[in-house]
């Protein structure tokens, strides 16, 4: 993955940056990213096609700072979404919440991350690896506090993975509505409980 300029940005300049990923991320949904072009994002964003390259080199460094902000900004929301729960049920339903409403917000992330199989192999195994790791760790507390069984922890992590990912896919993304109250509570119960009666 290629590596952001080290010098501080100024208010304007995080504002500008900001401009450029919040263009870039429908670009690249609408057009994909191989006939997306820095040219349509710069015209777009209203920001000069020069001024462009004060913040990202190719097409290909914007497109990956995108998803590691949406990697960024995804888990920052789940974790302000499970600080105040007690419970591993509470936190993991807090947690799902969290994650279809950010959805909600950013659908586009659907198509940009699935992109990112053909244009970044590496790229979209650490986005769904990062997330990988806050479930499991999640779960080792659990298993530590008897709150879960001692299953493997990067299976079930997968798994609840799975869950999420198509649950959203199935609403927001293909539907462009929230996820139905029934269809979450359907979910938890087998989070939790299972499919045996």
């Amino acid at each position: 993955m290629s590596e952001m300029k080290s010098q501080p940005l100024t208010k304007k300049g995080l504002m500008t940056r900001k401009k450029l990923l919040e263009t870039a991320e429908t670009v690249f949904s609408e057009k994909g990213y191989f006939d997306a072009s820095i040219v349509e994002i710069t015209f777009k964003s209203g920001v000069a096609q020069g001024t462009f390259y004060n913040y990202f080199p190719t097409k290909k460094s914007i497109y990956d700072e995108l998803v590691r902000d949406l990697s960024s900004t995804l888990r920052h929301n789940v974790k302000l979404a499970i600080e105040g729960e007690e419970t591993f049920e509470e936190k993991q339903r807090a947690g799902f919440k969290a994650f279809f409403t950010w959805v909600m917000t950013h659908r586009n992330s659907y198509s940009i991350i699935q992109q990112s199989v053909l244009v970044d192999k590496d790229l979209y195994r650490w986005y769904y690896e990062k997330l990988a790791n806050g479930f499991m760790n999640a779960l080792e507390e659990a298993i530590q506090n008897e709150e879960c069984k001692p299953l493997d922890t990067e299976a079930i992590a997968y798994c609840l993975m799975g869950i999420g990912q198509f649950i959203g896919m199935r609403w927001v993304f293909w539907e462009e509505e929230e996820v139905p109250e029934y269809v979450f509570e359907e979910a938890m119960e087998l989070v939790f409980h299972g499919l045996n009666t």
